[in-house]
């Protein structure tokens, strides 16, 4: 078992016709690279979109709360700890954590931040009926956090993606976050993209003898082939877990092995997992054609595979084909050139392709059962 920290996961999607990500002026959000137009899913929208998948919650478990609607998340955390805690209990712990007084309702000026459940029931513990020394519960919190963070190992999401907070207890536990996301973005240029003209028809109106639509608009859209990219902290995950005491912390057996279990899935989700954005009109349901992950010593992008765009083969090829090829060669020349000595592995649905010498896997799960141990075949 290789004792390298990061996982680097390049992924390669295909996507048919589709606007998944958009911005405030209902236009798909873009990017521009290599000097060219391209289209892009924000890193947000695809980690919003993992954490709220059906695989996330049937093998990651539960996602945090993420809310500023601290009225709110004290009904919902009422309702989730009634067997446990009484109402009054709840409103005063969610009082000390977030370092607003007297809850009631409406978004506070705050940003979005994430509540892990098991967290408030460990302060809800520590609180109690009492009324706490708030500054020799902050030293605490200073001194040793393990036990804080062990309360919250079941928010996965926060471990991977981190919270900072700037008041209230929650402003002594920051968790840095364990992985990076890139924007995905198409390995080749899009422009200019498509507007689907629609009509929607009011059936009442055509019931009694008149012509014409009912509603009239515009809708942007376009194809392509994008590139997800993302890098993975092992040793900070286990920290955030609370596997671990702290970064200086020798790791063990164990605890590698339960990062490497999230990091499976981790593949699962970048290769399987799509944005929900304007599904019902366009079913832009694709899985990944092609991924490379690989045990390393950094995080490292491969994104200038494509800063020259992509070009297809000939007037009769895609993207797709071209798209794999590059990403394998530029994968090759940056180990060698850099002497990288990353253990990797490629992952195609295609037959026949190879990254370096050895053969892509043709199962996902053949990728994930790598990574579960640890980059042994």
């Amino acid at each position: 078992m290789t004792t390298k920290n990061f996982i680097n996961f390049h992924v390669l999607v295909s996507h048919s016709q589709y606007c998944l990500n958009r911005d405030d002026m209902n236009m798909q959000k873009t990017a521009v690279f290599g000097g060219v137009n391209r289209v892009r899913v924000s890193s947000q929208s695809l980690k919003r979109a993992i954490r709220m998948s059906e695989y996330y919650q049937a093998h990651l478990g539960k996602p945090s709360i993420r809310t500023r609607d601290l009225g709110k998340l004290k009904t919902r955390l009422t309702e989730l700890l009634k067997d446990c805690f009484n109402p009054e209990l709840v409103c005063r712990t969610l009082e000390y954590i977030s370092g607003k007084e007297g809850i009631k309702g409406g978004a506070t000026d705050d940003a979005v931040a994430p509540w892990a459940v098991d967290e408030v029931a460990h302060f809800c513990e520590l609180i109690g009926n009492a009324e706490p020394d708030v500054k020799k519960l902050e030293k605490q919190i200073e001194k040793d956090s393990l036990p804080f963070r062990m309360a919250m190992s079941k928010a996965v999401d926060i471990a991977m993606s981190g919270r900072m907070a700037t008041s209230g207890l929650m402003s002594h536990l920051p968790v840095d976050g364990a992985m990076a996301v890139a924007h995905a973005i198409t390995t080749h240029a899009v422009e200019p993209q498509d507007i689907d003209w629609f009509t929607a028809v009011d059936d009442l109106t055509q019931d009694v003898g008149e012509t014409g639509a009912g509603h009239l608009d515009t809708q942007q859209f376009s194809s392509g082939v994008f590139y997800r990219y993302a890098s993975l902290n092992l040793k900070q995950l286990q920290v955030n877990l609370g596997l671990l005491a702290d970064m200086k912390s020798e790791e063990t057996s164990e605890s590698r092995k339960a990062a490497l279990t999230i990091a499976r899935h981790v593949c699962h989700l970048l290769a399987t997992v799509v944005p929900t954005a304007k599904q019902q009109s366009f079913a832009a349901h694709n899985l990944a054609d092609f991924a490379i992950v690989s045990f390393a010593d950094q995080p490292i992008s491969l994104a200038n595979a494509f800063e020259q765009p992509v070009k297809r083969m000939d007037k009769d090829a895609g993207f797709l084909q071209p798209s794999i090829q590059v990403l394998a060669d530029y994968w090759a020349r940056m180990n060698r050139a850099y002497g990288l000595d990353e253990q990797a592995r490629a992952f195609a649905v295609q037959e026949g392709i190879k990254l370096g010498d050895k053969p892509a896997l043709d199962s996902l799960k053949a990728m994930e059962e790598w990574i579960a141990n640890g980059g042994n075949a």
